[in-house]
């Protein structure tokens, strides 16, 4: 695709993105502003990525460490990178000050990680929990079950801040066949909340390309979407 042509179809699918967005915020009665866009860009060029930037992205996620750390340099300073990926703790410390967010905490063992690495920097490094909402084998994140105690484990920690909730929702064909999962992280969020007593997890990451729009209606603040702006990804 010509370099025209490619800055004009990531123009016209961001547009189209954020009016499904807005109407989505329509439907559920909520603020356009309520809702955060992550471009997910793995394995995306940086010529794409600039194109999103500007265009008025600039939240990117990535799914890969390394794929961070050999664009980090070569975009703007502005940027704020999160990893939606799962991230192994051995790679914790490539990454923990230069990322915005980590999306794909699953374990103690990877927040404790996370503080040890961050008391290292004295830093403090924001982070959500992941859910494996589908009960899926392929899944990373931890059941709906757990999420609660590991929550509560990771605020005692001194560097490290839960802000909310993640989640990568079953393919589907049809996205309303999400809605109960959706639904289910918001319910799982509001119960963590209600027992701490006060509304400490207040982001809630769920939505991709496929199913975003069902996602916002029940309650998601941020959502990632990669094919819906840059088309279809390269198979690594």
């Amino acid at each position: 695709m010509a370099m025209l042509e490619k800055t004009r179809f990531i123009k016209e699918n961001l547009e189209e993105v954020r009016e499904s967005m807005r109407l989505s915020c329509m439907r559920a009665n909520r603020e356009i502003k309520t809702v955060k866009l992550i471009a997910v860009s793995k394995t995306k060029p940086i010529f794409d990525m600039l194109k999103a930037y500007d265009f008025g992205v600039r939240d990117f996620g990535e799914n890969k460490v390394q794929e961070i750390l050999s664009k980090y340099d070569k975009m703007p300073k502005d940027i704020r990178w999160h990893m939606i990926g799962h991230l192994q703790r051995n790679k914790v410390k490539q990454i923990i000050d230069k990322v915005f967010l980590i999306h794909s905490v699953d374990s103690y063992a990877l927040a404790y990680e996370i503080e040890e690495q961050a008391y290292k920097r004295d830093i403090n490094v924001n982070v959500l929990v992941e859910v494996n909402i589908g009960n899926e084998d392929s899944k990373f994140g931890v059941s709906a079950n757990e999420t609660y105690e590991l929550v509560s484990k990771i605020m005692d920690l001194e560097h490290v801040s839960v802000k909310g909730l993640m989640c990568v929702a079953p393919i589907q064909d049809d996205p309303e066949n999400n809605r109960k999962y959706f639904r289910k992280m918001k319910a799982i969020s509001d119960d963590i909340n209600n027992k701490l007593g006060k509304a400490y997890l207040n982001v809630l990451s769920m939505g991709m390309t496929g199913d975003f729009e069902v996602a916002i209606e029940e309650g998601a603040t941020m959502v990632r979407v990669g094919t819906g702006i840059f088309g279809e990804r390269k198979r690594l």
